[in-house]
């Protein structure tokens, strides 16, 4: 079975793809940006704890919640 740490997926049509690099992934968003105007999200499967951590203190946009 493959190791994912990425899911891609598009609201507007359906697009699902598993990555198993985030390269890769970001990637992919980018292309279906600008193949079809859509607006695709992802959702890491898993990050290391410390990144999960920085992210948590970083805030949205990089601005600290505290």
């Amino acid at each position: 079975m493959a190791d994912h740490r990425a899911t891609v997926t598009c609201p507007t049509c359906g697009l699902e793809e598993a990555f198993s690099k985030l390269a890769t992934a970001r990637v992919r968003i980018e292309e279906h940006r600008e193949e079809t105007g859509h607006d695709p999200i992802w959702e890491l499967d898993r990050v290391a704890p410390g990144v999960e951590r920085m992210g948590a203190e970083a805030g949205v946009c990089g601005v600290s919640d505290r």
